[in-house]
């Protein structure tokens, strides 16, 4: 038993631990175990949730604190069951459920004498369901549904320890069934890779069978099936891997145009990601009047990583092809399977390395030739260059336990993400990450909510929290901010026709009018004449203004004429 002295450190500690219900957390008030342990209430007992829990990645259920709060309410009728005996009678209403990893954990108050239970619930086994009153459970919102189909096919086809689609040599496979511009590609990088080693020089004399055997394309001369998706003909891996359709589709669903590539990916995956359309687009940065001009998208940092990714994570064993979906402004790269080995957010800082790849023959042939990194840099990797270019971060949104889905962004979505990112080069890794979830909506911790606020990052309250666009106040810049800021249009707008209520005025008395008032930032005599020629005209279009004779300064303008 763990004590703390008061209830409210005990609190402290459980909201600590446990801030919210989620796949992995769930809370309970109950005051007594009877019938709540494995009663008759399928769907509403411990039991029940463990299920839940197990089917998913594990997780803990909380007994004795209040929903909401985690206050300490206490277990105040524990009927027969004691710590140890819990988890024999958890084991044997749960088929399925692995022993190892399931325990209980007591937690004790000493103030109050609240006694809090946490029962730590392990993931399911591979390929094996938890039931609980003989059904599979999943959480669904505050409540315990059946588990989906879509989970359900999801945890029969995971992936087993030794097992390797890659690896699997095709019988019948030869050297003539690979693309001699690919071969001389991978040697070309394998050299590469390997010029610091005192056999460097002996590469390009290497036999192609022995290269393959050093890259792990080929097992003593005999072909994988890692070999023919990199450097393999398309007629020949297209037949040899049917009924695999070993093929990426690019497409653009609003204009109702695709396009197939085909191994060898070494080569055709370069081409994918040319495909993608990438025009140049500006980023004004705060107070400033030129822009920032960029690609859109970050060719060999971020799409062709994350393209390489989806190679590497293919369940290819489920048939399907690697999809690219070009929209407005977005890129969302598709392949089979869940994410794997982890969560996405573990690898965003650099601090986690991959302990296992789905393709691990595929994987390691495809770091020998340079096309990913296996020491798991590679999503911190196009997180990084993201923020060098001041835009939303690449994320998976929309991914399922079937299907692994990386969305890369081509333009802003809240301009106030980009200023910051301008101005602030030293923002942790952690304060971007955040910020990029504030900025699409996404929910964050409270303790992630407090820290943002603490240095200036945010406004408002959740769910409405928003990046601050109080840039230049957090800076030290409050005049220089006022200064460049300036007034709205709409001010500009009321001044002139302010002016024209007193009669018809020539352009030369405009200019004279707004010339001193227009903002700092906008620097030049010239860039302040365009800005009231663009003024004039937008007040022409809203009906406001016209142009009764002459050009330019000598261009008379009043109200305009009611009809």
């Amino acid at each position: 038993m763990d004590f703390f002295e008061t209830a409210a450190e005990l609190q402290r500690w459980l909201r600590a631990h446990f801030p919210r219900e989620n796949e992995r957390h769930e809370w309970k008030e109950w005051q007594s175990l009877k019938s709540n342990i494995s009663g008759r209430k399928e769907g509403g007992d411990l039991v029940s949730y463990v299920s839940a829990l197990a089917n998913m990645e594990g997780g803990c259920v909380v007994i004795g604190a209040q929903d909401k709060t985690l206050a300490p309410t206490g277990i105040q009728d524990f009927a027969d069951y004691t710590v140890e005996n819990v988890v024999h009678r958890v084991l044997g209403k749960t088929p399925g459920l692995p022993s190892m990893g399931l325990h209980v954990q007591e937690l004790h108050a000493r103030d109050t004498g609240a006694v809090v239970w946490l029962v730590h619930v392990p993931r399911h086994a591979p390929r094996e369901l938890v039931l609980a009153h003989d059904k599979a459970w999943q959480r669904d919102g505050d409540s315990l549904v059946e588990l989906r189909e879509d989970r359900r096919r999801a945890i029969l086809a995971e992936h087993l320890a030794g097992e390797d689609w890659s690896a699997a040599v095709v019988d019948g496979a030869t050297l003539a069934d690979l693309d001699e511009a690919a071969i001389a590609k991978a040697r070309e990088k394998y050299a590469e890779k390997h010029q610091r080693e005192s056999w460097a020089a002996q590469i390009p004399m290497w036999s192609v069978d022995k290269l393959l055997d050093k890259i792990g394309l080929a097992i003593h001369g005999r072909m994988t099936r890692a070999a023919l998706l990199l450097l393999g003909r398309p007629e020949s891996a297209m037949a040899l891997l049917s009924p695999h359709p070993v093929e990426i589709i690019w497409k653009v669903a609003a204009e109702r145009v695709a396009e197939p590539f085909h191994p060898p990916f070494l080569l055709t995956t370069t081409d994918v990601a040319q495909r993608v359309r990438n025009p140049n687009i500006k980023l004004f940065p705060l107070n400033e009047l030129l822009p920032v001009t960029l690609p859109r998208y970050d060719t060999k940092t971020v799409l062709l990583e994350g393209l390489h990714n989806c190679l590497a994570h293919q369940d290819y064993a489920q048939c399907g092809r690697v999809v690219i979906e070009e929209t407005v402004g977005m890129v969302r790269m598709i392949n089979l399977g869940g994410f794997f080995d982890g969560q996405p957010d573990e690898y965003a800082s650099g601090a986690r390395t991959p302990e296992r790849y789905r393709n691990e023959r595929l994987a390691k042939a495809m770091v020998e030739v340079g096309m990913i990194d296996k020491a798991g840099f590679g999503i911190h990797e196009m997180v990084q260059a993201q923020r060098r270019r001041f835009l939303p971060l690449p994320d998976y949104e929309g991914s399922t336990p079937l299907r692994t889905v990386f969305n890369v962004y081509g333009q802003e979505i809240d301009e106030n993400y980009s200023h910051w990112l301008m101005e602030r080069t030293d923002l942790p890794i952690e304060h971007v990450l955040w910020l990029d979830r504030v900025q699409k909506k996404h929910k964050l911790d409270a303790t992630q909510v407090a820290e943002l606020r603490r240095a200036g990052l945010v406004e408002g309250r959740s769910p409405r929290l928003h990046i601050s666009a109080r840039l230049s106040v957090a800076l030290g810049q409050e005049v220089e901010y006022l200064d460049n800021k300036g007034l709205d249009a709409k001010h500009y707008k009321a001044l002139v026709r302010d002016l024209l209520t007193l009669g018809p005025q020539r352009r030369a008395k405009i200019n004279a009018m707004l010339l001193s008032k227009l903002p700092a930032s906008i620097a030049s005599d010239h860039s302040r004449k365009v800005y009231i020629k663009n003024l004039l005209q937008d007040m022409v279009r809203e009906g406001l203004i016209e142009n009764a004779g002459g050009a330019t300064n000598a261009a008379l303008w009043r109200l305009r004429q009611k009809s």
